[in-house]
């Protein structure tokens, strides 16, 4: 037996050795289910924004229905991203500080009452309306953004190390539920309103198109968040301390054991003499400012970071050319021809084809081979994958919009869908959760995932505004460098991604020790210790 065998502690072998058993897949559910809610709660407000607009910026003097002006869409839409980056930077910090399972009911709680709050956004004025909404979905991405480092945290310190990233990726796979879910619960509210109230179109009665009820829609969609986080909230207390973090960070074996005993269902020694031996010789005890974190995890973080922040440029932009793709081949027709119902219906309708199609799949994927192939692989292959079809849709951008080629067009945009999710959106919210010491894991992934949100932000506002025509720009914006140059722009984003991976190590196979260099630390001070008193 290898001596940091030898010198490490039981129950983390056991951890690493154990089979896939019941408690691994009741974690991937408690974990998985926040992603779920985070997901319904982030991507629903994208299906119900052209409904704001009607119901509170319709000008009836004017042909068209209302719709949000940019400053106050770009608010709504984006003043959650800003909300989940703070959130992963405090609760990242927190979840080192006071452990993963104390924090983790917290960041359920605010997304329960922010959900409802979001939805009861009552006013007299639109622009109160909005504000009240604006301050609710900040704070409910505050509580997102927690759930980011303190569910891959918890997955990858619960399980084996053999199946480590297949099910640190499920709990981020079911992400794609959560989009799908938010899709499928606004089409089934928008038909049963519709089937309810008979609204004529715009063009035919300007009052009618919009009735009262119409108010109603949004505000359910986004207050029915809460009931996947509400139904979650007993098993993520029920779920003990990871031993990772009671042993390492606590160093408290006597209880990581106690507590991997029940859950393994396996007998665990009190390992209390050989903590206090290792937490006597200091082992591993660097901070995150120190010159030896630098030197030893500096260009993993700058790694990690970078690709996440690149990835998310990308990933957000998509949305982008959605509304060609949506218009081209005639799912959602003009405004004015359908009442504030039908537009909602043929919003979600079509935003569910496309996470049925390419969004779903590419994540399940991912699971299933990110164990076989490793996460480098797989990461690699999806940033050159979609710069080559960023490209693809960029050089003959003019050819796909053109009458008879919308198919194509659509092909290629689900595809690039298919690997992000098969490839980085997947892999940079794995990898830091794998290859960090233990007591700084959680602000490690934190900053990680808060660069990655800083990203969004770029992809889906700084885009917004740079992929206008610079000739006929959408109303309220200014000319920019249009949709074909934003794409060039966002290849050349993914090839660095590609390039950035190489400074992120593979984690496939190895402990969480290994790759943080805990284990290497342990053998070592041993090896030191046992020379001491022979020099003496």
């Amino acid at each position: 037996m290898a001596r940091s065998e030898q010198q490490g502690l039981q129950v983390l072998s056991a951890l690493d050795a154990a089979k896939t058993q019941w408690y691994h897949f009741t974690a991937i559910v408690v974990a998985g289910m926040g992603f779920f809610t985070d997901a319904y709660d982030l991507f629903c407000i994208s299906l119900v924004t052209k409904l704001l607009g009607r119901i509170y910026y319709t000008d009836l003097s004017k042909p068209d229905p209302g719709t949000l002006p940019p400053g106050v869409a770009a608010a709504v839409n984006g003043v959650a991203f800003c909300g989940t980056l703070a959130g992963q930077l405090f609760f990242g910090w927190l979840g080192d500080k006071m452990g993963r399972k104390s924090v983790y009911g917290m960041t359920l709680i605010l997304m329960v009452i922010c959900s409802i709050g979001s939805g009861l956004s009552f006013a007299h004025t639109p622009k109160s309306v909005m504000a009240t909404l604006c301050f609710f979905r900040f704070w409910l991405g505050f509580g997102i953004g927690g759930d980011y480092p303190l569910s891959a945290t918890i997955m990858s310190e619960y399980a084996n190390k053999k199946t480590r990233g297949a099910f640190i990726a499920a709990v981020f796979a079911m992400q794609g539920f959560g989009i799908l879910a938010g899709g499928i619960v606004t089409l089934i509210i928008s038909s049963a309103f519709r089937a309810g109230f008979h609204e004529p179109a715009y063009q035919d009665d300007r009052v009618a198109s919009t009735g009262t009820e119409a108010d109603f829609v949004w505000r359910i969609i986004l207050m029915l968040g809460a009931v996947p986080a509400l139904l979650t909230y007993y098993w993520r207390m029920k779920m003990p301390e990871t031993a990772r973090y009671t042993a390492l960070v606590a160093k408290n074996a006597k209880l990581a054991a106690a507590d991997m005993s029940k859950v393994l269902q396996v007998e665990l020694e009190d390992e209390t003499e050989k903590m206090d031996e290792m937490v006597s010789r200091g082992a591993n005890d660097f901070g995150l400012f120190s010159p030896q974190f630098a030197r030893r995890h500096g260009l993993h973080l700058v790694g990690t970071a970078t690709t996440w922040f690149l990835l998310d440029i990308a990933f957000y932009s998509q949305n982008l050319f959605q509304k060609d793709i949506f218009t081209s081949i005639n799912w959602i027709p003009k405004a004015r021809t359908m009442s504030a119902l039908d537009e909602v219906f043929r919003i979600s309708r079509a935003q569910t084809l496309i996470a049925l199609c390419g969004t779903v799949p590419g994540y399940w994927f991912t699971v299933f081979l990110i164990d076989v192939v490793g996460r480098f692989a797989i990461q690699l292959m999806g940033f050159f994958m979609m710069t080559v079809f960023m490209l693809g849709l960029a050089v003959p951008y003019h050819h796909w919009t053109t009458p008879g080629n919308q198919i194509g067009f659509v092909v290629m945009y689900a595809f690039t869908f298919f690997f992000a999710n098969f490839g980085p959106n997947a892999t940079t919210f794995v990898v830091p959760a794998e290859i960090f010491p233990a007591r700084l894991r959680s602000t490690c992934h934190g900053i990680s995932a808060a660069a990655g949100k800083a990203g969004a932000m770029i992809g889906a506002f700084g885009f917004l505004y740079a992929a206008q025509d610079p000739h006929k720009p959408d109303a309220g914006y200014r000319p920019g460098i249009g949709v074909r140059n934003s794409l060039f722009v966002l290849a050349g984003v993914n090839l660095l991604g590609f390039m950035f991976t190489f400074l992120v190590p593979e984690a496939n196979g190895k402990s969480l020790e290994e790759m943080s260099g805990e284990a290497q630390d342990n053998e070592d001070q041993a090896r030191a210790a046992a020379v001491q008193p022979s020099t003496a």
